[in-house]
Parts: structure tokens; C-alpha cells; sequence
């Protein structure tokens, strides 16, 4: 029904366009024929909608009524009604038979007009500019690689054609500089360019005469040669504008007697080219770019800022690059005398007899320095890694890192190596002997890229190298490296994902070269200094977990203080061990003498000590090694591999009710109350829950001043307080749990046992002052019965009489003496 209501209102359609075009030209009667025609055709029985009374859904009967009013009017005078007409076919057949009407009327369509987008050339040099360009100093690269694929093209093209360097056969880059009015002047003895080449590479817009060179090879079958060009798209030499005013351009091809100047200025919309006519300004082969630069970029035009320019980003151009420099020589000249002085040395010569002796005068000179300017060779540096590896000595190898990152020290050690396939390029990494850099700095500036031996860029967040290999130096020289337009901006690509997994792996080689080594104190000495970015490897990178891991060192319970490897702790496993056990501490002493490692120490069985804050985490990141996981024994459900069923069943029993007295006494201090395996002469020790912190990490994390502290309970697990049924301590509270349960005495050493357990354990206490006082108290009453029954030394000095003085005992013995009588005295 739709379908037929559809095709009844189009033929509508089409006789009243055939009406209102008899009614134009002015004949009524076919205007009056074709409206009948209409009419008839739209109220006929096949094309009226049907009424409402069909129900047909989607079908409208007041729709039909409008339709039918609209279109079988009985008297439609067309000339007087064509407005209402053309309103009446916009609103019913143009809207909702759109795509009918258009089929009948494409044949009268007009033909559709063809525009060229049109752009402000000076707008859009400035955006195509100041976008690709985020740095100004990188004009001096552009230009610089513009000039060395000149001397490129020139030497490709003269081996079919010699003719092309009758005018010298040097290829050079020379730069100069006008500090005082701020040009710089930058020339090349390479192919130049005719009239028509610089209308076509320097007035259109990212044309490349390079990439039309390299179309030009292919073609011909030439490609083998090595076209190694760097400027392929064509808006390098527009970069020259981010410190230009105005753009001067003076070349001369060896295929043109003439030399032609392109001029352009950086606000204008247009160019000049014109013949050099001024015999001081000809050349007799190459191009001369003058630059006028801004007033607030004239700092560019300084030599010395433009030799360390070309330094830093053409160093390793294949071509000479030389700038003008002023130099000086020292001389000795003479100094006019003072003529005071010379009267006052004339006044004391002397004269004997009728001759006079002349003295003669030594000429005072003073040492000055002369100055001239002069061509100094810039990029003296050689690319060592484009040679053979064989070829290249290890003292090269040293001196061209000393250069290349300014050292002083050699490295120590280096990896020079090429990859070929599916991405090609060459490196050399370097690991040097001090760390400058600390594990905290983001963004290092160790990794210098270079497509082609032109420098791109040397800053890097992790696209080349991870994070925690930023201490390696090196150099990185690709031709296959996708780069913008700029060649200035990395883009993350497949290619690049493939170059980083390359120099992952020959930089874990390089390291693991000097853990091989024989000299043991070379890597004690990388280990000293890099030792934390190999830790942090672990943690940000598992999927070289299998190369970081033999690199790694720990202390251990029987390494006599030295570090060992993973590997020599698994050569030394007993046969029965069937994991890597480990212990976390602040200290090598704290670590070594922890209750934890009792039971451990009889076996015979190496244990770990990891003393630094990252040794755990990186041990948790890597759950196993060599198929040995990693335990760390300070935590619960410890396995020794000697379980005696039923002897810890006996045991149990024994020690259940205690266990559950010792569980009421401490609450929710503890999770419950274990008989432990891996003590032997301590009475209890205090262990993590499996999947909690141990208590070195909950240390570490309470030091923590930045971040959540409201994780530290939830991450704190609840401890399991294991005791050792053979200690006398315990069958003591054993004793008394089955005769006196409620003994005040009994329950405060409970107490004590469990805090000082805690700091055994290398927990903290919540109240040590509370643990304090109850040590106290247990020391008084140890102590009040020990010494009161002894007298003191006081005491005992008191009781006894004191012995008498030689003067009293002289006394005394005088007394003895009878008196003499009186005849005797006479």
C-alpha cells in the first residue's frame, strides 16, 4: 500500500512539473489537459490511499485526505497558483521523495565546477614553520643537511659524468658568521641548482629536490648506490625563517653558465629570482645562503655559538664543515723607551781617559698576541661505529666517548654492534664507570639518536631506553627510522618498539660481559653504582625478568659479608631444599641474627639478607628463579621440608589449651597462636600473615611522608605469634595455663613475651614506655631477692673495730713501759 501511494504521488509530481512548464510557456490548455491528468491519476481507485477502516499500519487516513485535497483540486488555475504550487512540492515530494524527484531530474542537473584551494603562502609558511620546529637552534641543522645532499648529489652524479667537477673537485660546507650585523652566510661546492630547479624546489612548498633525486636513482636502476640523503620532504630549508628576516639564495649549477639569487622575506607572499650579475659574488660552483637575521635571534650569528652548533647537531657529517673563527699567535715587539729613563741611563755611562765606553742597551720587547681570522675544521670526530668492529681499537673506543658525553674516565665497558633485517642501524653503548645520574631522574640525555649522521634529538622519555637503564651511554644511527617531516620528533612505531628491544638486549649483554669477567672487583664497582636501576628493572619491566635476574647481588647468611648471585646461591642448595629463602632487614646485623633463621642455620640452608629498601620488592616481581621460588621466611606456613606428622600432632595437642590462654590473653593482637617449626633457642617470634607486609616493608612504608596513610592498616596483617614447645619459657606458661590460668604473674609475662617478641621480630611496639615499665618491674622483683640477704661492704666496716694508727699504737706501747725509779734516773 505504501509502495503504490509512494508511486501514485511521484507520477503527481511529474504532471505538475509538465503542467507548470505548459503554464510558463503559455499554453493553458496543455497546463488544464496536464492538471486533469493529474487529478485522474491521483484519484484513481489503484492510486488513492486507502481509508481507515484497511487499519494498514504506518498508513495515515488524514494524511490521505491532505494528500488527495492537494493534489485533486477541481479548479487549479496553475499560472495564478505557482508559488503555492512550488510550496505544495517542497513540502510533500522534495522532502519525502527526494531521491524519486532527483532520478527524474538528473539528466537536467548542472554540471558541478571544480576550485583550487586557496591559502596565504605567508600564513601558512608560518604555521608549517613554527609546527614542525619546536627548538630555533635547529635551523643551522636543516640547512647543513640541505648543503651535504648537494655535496651528495655531486658526487653520485660525477661518477657517470666527470665534467661536473671541472670547477674543483674539494667538497666542502663553510660557515660564517657577521656577529656586528647579525648574517650568517652558509656555502657548499655541491650541485647548485638552475633557474628552473629553484623555482621548483624553493617555490613550492615541501617539494623535495632530494626525493625527486632518489626517484630519479630507482628509476634508472641505480638504487644500489648508497643514497643515504637526509632531506626528502622538502620544508627544511623553510626553517631558516625561524630566525630570518629575509632569505638570500645565490647558486650556480655546473649544467648553467649563469648563477641566479632567490630572495624571499618572512612575512611576504612572494619570491625573486634574478642573475648574479656582481663579479665579487660569483662562485664557480655550489650555493650561498645568506641569512638576515631577527633582532632577537642575532645572538645566532656569534662563531663560537655556531661552532657548537655544528658540533653538537652535524658533527658527524660525511663532509668537512668549517667555520670562521678568529685565532691568535703570540710575539715578541719592541716597546718605544721612555726618554726620562734613557736621559737617566745616558747620565751614568762612564768615560776613562780620552775614550768613552758606549753601554750598550738592551731593547725592551713585551710578548703580545696577534689575532686573525681563519677556517677552522669543526666536526674532527669520525663516526666510529659506521666502520668495522674489528677495525676499531679499544683505545678509539675510549676516546670516542670521551669526546662524543665529555668524560674523563674510560668506560667500563662498550658494545659496538649492527643490526640488519627487518630495521637496520647501527650503535655503540657504553656503561660508564661513575653514576652522575640518580634513579630519580626521568629524563636523561644519554642516548644520542642520529638518522643518516645527523644528530635528531638526545632527549628520550623511555621510547629507545627503559628507565632503569639510563645510565647507559651510546650512540644510535639508523636510516630506517620514521621521523616527521622535522626529523626532529620520534614517533612511536612498530620500527622503534623493534630498535628497543634490540638495544635492551646487546645492553644486557654488555652487563652481563663485566659480571663474567674475571676481575671480580669490576662489578662490585658497577653494582656500587647501578646496582638500584637493576632493582627498579625488575619492578617496571618483566618481560626481561630472565636477563635482569643473573645480574642481581644480596648478601647471604654464609657469604661472609660479600655479595653473591642468584646463580651461585642455587649452585650451593642442598639437595632436600626446594626454595630460595630470603629475609628482609634495616641492617646486615639485624638481618643475620633474626630469630627467623634458627631452624634454617642447622639445616645447613643459605638464606638471603636483603638490606636494602628495594631488595624485596624486586624479589616479589620476580616470584621465582630457575624454577626455585622465593620464600621469605618471616612469614607464616613455612616449609622445611621435615614435617613429622605425628610428632607435630602430639605436640599440638600438648600445647592446645596454652595456645588458646595465650590467644584470650592477646585478643586481636594476634591471629591466633601457632607450635612454630623454625625456631630453636628462642621462646617465640611474632610472623607476617602470607599475604601481608613483612615487617621490614611495614617500616618502609610507615617512613613514607608522602602519600595514603589510611592503606597502612589494611596492608598491616594480622600476626600469627608462633611459640617453641622445647624452650623452658614456654613449658613454664605451660605449667601454669593447666594449674593457675588466671595468675597475675603468669598473664604480665605473656604480655612482656609477645612485645618483646615483636621487636625480635623487627615489628615496633604500640607502647613501648608500657613495655618498658613491665621490664622494670620484672627486674625489681628478680633483684630484691638476689642481693638483700648479703650484708653490704659498709656494714660489715662498721661492725668491726677499726685498727689503730701507728701514732696510737706507739701510744699504747709507751703506756706498757714501767717508769724508771729514782736511783736509776740519778
Amino acid at each position: 500500500m505504501l509502495g503504490a501511494s509512494r508511486r501514485s504521488l511521484c507520477a503527481g509530481a511529474a504532471a505538475r512539473r509538465h503542467a507548470a512548464a505548459f503554464a510558463v510557456s503559455g499554453d493553458a490548455a496543455a497546463a488544464a489537459a496536464a492538471a486533469t491528468t493529474t487529478t485522474t491519476a491521483a484519484a484513481s481507485p489503484a492510486n488513492l490511499p486507502r481509508s481507515v477502516t484497511n487499519r494498514e499500519p504506518g498508513v495515515s487516513s488524514h494524511g490521505g485526505k491532505m494528500f488527495f485535497s492537494v493534489l485533486a483540486a477541481p479548479k487549479l488555475n496553475v499560472a495564478n497558483n505557482m508559488p503555492s504550487l512550488k510550496l505544495g512540492e517542497s513540502s510533500l515530494v522534495g522532502r519525502r521523495f527526494e531521491s524519486s524527484a532527483a532520478a527524474v531530474d538528473s539528466s537536467d542537473a548542472p554540471p558541478a565546477e571544480k576550485f583550487e584551494y586557496q591559502a596565504e603562502v605567508n600564513r601558512l609558511m608560518d604555521l608549517i614553520v613554527h609546527s614542525l620546529y619546536s627548538n630555533k637552534e635547529v635551523f643551522l641543522r636543516e640547512l647543513v643537511s640541505n648543503a651535504s645532499d648537494a655535496l651528495d648529489k655531486l658526487r653520485y652524479l660525477s661518477v657517470t659524468e666527470a665534467d661536473l667537477l671541472k670547477d674543483g673537485s674539494e667538497l666542502y660546507i663553510r660557515i660564517q658568521t657577521d656577529k656586528d650585523n647579525g648574517i650568517i652566510t652558509i656555502t657548499d661546492s655541491g650541485i647548485g641548482m638552475t633557474r628552473q630547479e629553484l623555482v621548483d624546489s624553493l617555490g613550492t612548498i615541501a617539494s623535495s629536490g632530494t626525493a625527486k633525486f632518489l626517484k630519479t636513482l630507482k628509476e634508472s636502476q641505480e638504487a644500489s648506490v648508497d643514497s643515504n640523503l637526509i632531506g626528502q620532504f622538502g620544508v627544511g630549508f623553510y626553517s631558516a625563517f625561524l630566525v630570518s628576516d629575509k632569505v638570500s639564495v645565490s647558486t650556480k649549477s655546473p649544467k648553467s653558465d649563469k648563477q641566479y639569487v632567490w630572495e624571499s622575506e618572512a612575512e611576504s607572499n612572494s619570491y625573486t629570482i634574478r642573475e648574479e650579475t656582481d663579479p665579487e659574488k660569483l662562485i664557480p660552483r655550489g650555493t650561498r645562503l645568506t641569512l638576515y637575521l631577527k633582532r632577537d635571534d642575532k645572538g645566532f650569528a656569534h662563531p663560537e655559538r655556531i661552532q657548537k652548533l655544528v658540533k653538537n647537531y652535524s658533527q658527524f657529517v660525511s663532509f668537512p664543515i668549517y667555520t670562521w673563527q678568529e685565532k691568535g699567535f703570540t710575539k715578541e715587539v719592541e716597546v718605544d723607551e721612555d726618554p726620562a729613563e734613557a736621559k737617566t741611563e745616558g747620565d751614568g755611562a762612564k768615560t776613562e781617559g780620552d775614550g768613552e765606553i758606549k753601554k750598550e742597551t738592551k731593547k725592551k720587547t713585551k710578548t703580545i698576541v696577534e689575532k686573525y681570522w681563519d677556517w677552522e675544521l669543526t666536526n674532527e670526530t669520525q663516526p666510529i661505529w659506521l666502520r668495522n668492529p674489528r677495525e676499531v681499537s679499544t683505545e678509539e673506543y675510549n676516546e670516542f666517548y670521551k669526546k662524543t658525553f665529555n668524560e674523563y674516565m674510560d668506560p667500563l665497558a662498550s658494545s659496538h654492534f649492527t643490526t640488519e633485517g627487518e630495521v637496520e642501524f647501527r650503535s655503540i653503548l657504553y656503561v660508564p664507570a661513575t653514576k652522575k645520574e640518580d634513579i630519580t631522574d626521568r629524563k636523561t640525555k644519554n642516548i644520542r639518536l642520529y638518522v643518516k649522521r645527523v644528530f635528531i634529538s638526545d632527549d628520550f622519555d623511555g621510547e629507545l631506553f627503559p628507565r632503569y637503564l639510563s645510565f647507559v651511554k651510546g650512540v644510535v644511527d639508523s636510516n630506517d627510522l620514521p621521523l616527521n617531516v622535522s626529523r626532529e620528533i620520534l614517533q612511536e612505531s612498530r620500527i622503534v618498539r623493534i630498535m628497543r628491544k634490540r638495544l635492551v638486549r646487546k645492553a644486557f649483554d654488555m652487563i652481563l660481559g663485566i659480571s663474567c669477567s674475571e676481575n671480580r672487583d669490576e662489578y662490585e664497582a658497577f653494582w656500587e653504582n647501578y646496582g638500584k636501576f637493576l632493582k627498579l628493572g625488575c619492578m617496571e619491566d618483566k618481560e626481561n625478568h630472565k636477563r635482569i635476574a643473573p645480574l642481581l647481588r644480596f648478601f647471604s647468611s654464609q657469604s661472609n659479608e660479600e655479595l653473591i648471585s642468584l646463580d651461585e646461591y642455587v649452585e650451593s642448595m642442598k639437595p632436600e631444599q626446594k626454595a630460595i629463602y630470603y629475609i628482609a632487614g634495616d641492617s646486615l646485623s639485624s638481618a643475620k641474627n633474626a630469630p627467623f633463621l634458627e631452624k634454617l642455620n642447622e639445616k645447613g640452608y643459605e638464606v638471603l639478607l636483603l638490606i636494602d629498601p628495594m631488595d624485596e620488592v624486586s624479589l616479589q616481581n620476580l616470584n621465582s628463579y630457575k624454577d626455585k621460588s622465593f620464600v621469605d621466611i618471616s612469614k607464616e606456613d613455612l616449609d622445611l621440608g621435615d614435617k613429622n606428622e605425628e610428632k607435630e600432632k602430639e605436640i599440638k595437642q600438648e600445647y592446645s589449651q596454652t595456645c588458646d590462654w595465650i590467644k584470650k590473653r592477646l585478643g586481636e593482637k594476634v591471629a591466633r597462636v601457632d607450635i612454630s617449626n623454625r625456631l630453636s633457642s628462642s621462646p617465640c617470634v611474632l610472623v607476617a600473615a602470607k599475604f601481608g607486609w613483612s615487617a621490614n616493608m611495614e617500616r618502609l612504608m610507615r617512613a613514607q611522608s608522602i602519600g595514603d596513610t589510611s592503606s597502612l592498616d589494611f596492608m598491616r596483617s594480622r600476626k600469627v605469634f608462633e611459640i617453641n614447645p622445647d624452650h623452658e619459657i614456654i613449658k613454664g606458661l605451660n605449667a601454669a595455663c593447666r594449674s593457675n590460668p588466671d595468675d597475675s604473674e603468669a598473664l604480665k609475662a605473656i604480655d612482656i613475651l609477645f612485645e618483646t617478641s615483636m621487636i625480635s621480630s623487627g615489628f615496633t611496639p604500640d607502647n613501648p614506655t608500657d613495655l618498658s615499665s613491665k621490664i622494670y618491674d620484672m627486674m625489681s622483683t628478680a633483684m630484691a631477692g638476689k642481693w638483700a640477704t648479703q650484708p653490704q661492704p659498709a656494714q660489715i666496716s662498721q661492725q668491726q673495730p677499726a685498727a689503730p694508727s701507728s701514732l696510737e699504737a706507739e701510744l699504747l706501747e709507751a703506756e706498757v713501759v714501767e717508769p724508771a725509779g729514782a736511783d736509776q734516773q740519778k
